[in-house]
């Protein structure tokens, strides 16, 4: 399989670690001793518009690749003392956040539908208890398919939800297994065309490439399948295995392991077969088709990015709920405590459970706005970014100006007047790119994932 970014020598070279960049600065990088009161000012000032995340940490499974903070239980009444504390938190911000309309509400995980019917009744009614929602708010929940029925998935459309993800990751019966995480094409099937018969204006399936036991071969029939399954969005996540961090992790056997070489064909296929079935690369690692709002926003170069993913509206603050979620509002950053007895003990102090925090420097501020443009549109427009923030471009940057000369040299991006352009061989190193401009990587390196 040969696409125009498949170089063997570019993976010799590049294949690094790197962050995600779903923020700048990255979680890593947070820092203990955040205060409440910082919280609450940086929200007071934020202007009306809210996307709010909520974390659901519970599954009843444990997926070996997951680096997400979960909790593994069958016992759902444990949820019920996790509302029990989001409503006291909840309560806690209301306030500070009279002045605000939700616009966006995302459920994350962890695996959101481990709430049974009840429990995600009653969780809808504490949001609308304690936030002001838009009429035509867009709200969005990832399900793991074996974990939703068909009566959920209604009950989850007759609640307001419009958008939904479905954990694909792989079809084929050894990668399922290997990964823990085994379910049948005919179950997604079930629940994807059960949401386009009850009206979910968006279907998303989420895959994952570079897991075990996973080639060319096998991974073509799911794609296939996927795109049999005709979804609007499609995402193409990169197996992050981190076994130090992940004691999941450990379970995968290393030789089972494609290696980089291998990776970057499965994802040479990848970007192939759904682009020659019509859907667009979005950012750097979504598909969408071409009447989505991401490909629309992303033609435009209006596309933005957060903590949620990539987005076209772009709300005023992101608020984060529960266990380990993390909030961006300005010019701050923070997250709450991980481990979910922290959490309680936090809420049961009546205090926020925020554990870590960071108010961003204009320099921070400034290299967000870049690495946001190149990872959301691949394009950096340095005369508006100069304009923007009144700095002479050339000079600010000439450190990370003389980094991006090897990218340069290797065609993975290219100067057009005052834009530089990432390139359809630069774009699976669009992380590569975007460290270029990264103030923060060299001392924190070690920590993130290889960039393929």
């Amino acid at each position: 399989m040969m696409t125009t970014f498949w170089d063997e020598a570019l993976i010799a070279k590049y294949n690094v670690k790197g962050p995600r960049y779903t923020s700048y600065p990255t979680a890593l990088l947070l820092r203990s001793g955040y205060s409440a009161e910082s919280v609450f000012s940086a929200l007071k000032k934020a202007g009306s518009a809210l996307s709010l995340y909520l974390h659901v940490p519970f599954c009843r499974e444990l997926c070996y690749y997951c680096g997400c903070n979960k909790v593994i239980s069958r016992d759902t009444s444990k949820a019920d003392r996790y509302l029990d504390n989001l409503a006291v938190e909840m309560r806690s911000y209301q306030d500070a956040t009279r002045h605000q309309t939700v616009r966006q509400l995302h459920f994350g995980g962890g695996t959101p539908t481990f709430l049974d019917e009840n429990q995600l009744l009653r969780l809808m009614d504490l949001l609308h208890q304690h936030f002001h929602f838009a009429e035509d708010a867009e709200l969005s929940i990832e399900i793991d398919p074996r974990s939703c029925s068909l009566e959920k998935l209604r009950l989850l459309r007759n609640l307001g939800f419009s958008r939904v993800s479905f954990g694909v990751q792989d079809f084929d019966p050894a990668v399922q297994e290997a990964i823990h995480r085994v379910q049948s094409v005919e179950l997604v099937e079930s629940l994807v065309n059960e949401a386009r018969r009850l009206g979910f204006t968006s279907v998303n399936l989420d895959l994952v490439y570079g897991l075990p036991h996973q080639h060319c071969e096998s991974f073509a029939n799911t794609l296939q399948e996927v795109i049999r399954l005709d979804p609007d969005r499609i995402s193409l996540f990169s197996y992050a295995h981190l076994p130090e961090r992940f004691a999941a992790q450990r379970k995968i056997p290393e030789d089972a392991l494609p290696d980089a070489k291998e990776k970057l064909a499965l994802l040479a296929l990848s970007v192939q077969t759904l682009q020659e079935a019509g859907f667009n690369a979005i950012g750097m690692d979504h598909f969408a088709k071409a009447t989505d709002p991401l490909t629309i926003a992303q033609l435009g170069q209006k596309l933005t990015r957060n903590f949620q993913g990539y987005s076209v509206d772009p709300c005023d603050a992101l608020l984060g709920l529960g266990v380990s979620a993390i909030s961006q509002v300005g010019d701050q950053i923070w997250q709450h405590q991980k481990d979910l007895n922290d959490y309680y003990r936090a809420v049961a102090a009546n205090q926020l459970a925020v554990d870590k925090g960071l108010l961003l420097s204009r320099d921070d501020q400034i290299r967000a706005d870049v690495i946001s443009s190149l990872m959301c549109n691949f394009v950096l427009d340095s005369a508006a970014i100069a304009k923007r923030w009144d700095i002479d471009f050339d000079q600010y940057f000439a450190q990370s100006l003389e980094s991006l000369q090897s990218c340069l040299d290797d065609q993975l991006v290219k100067w057009q007047g005052s834009k530089l352009k990432v390139t359809a061989r630069g774009r699976p190193w669009v992380r590569v790119v975007s460290a270029c401009f990264d103030a923060y990587l060299l001392p924190q390196q070690q920590n993130y994932s290889k960039v393929v």
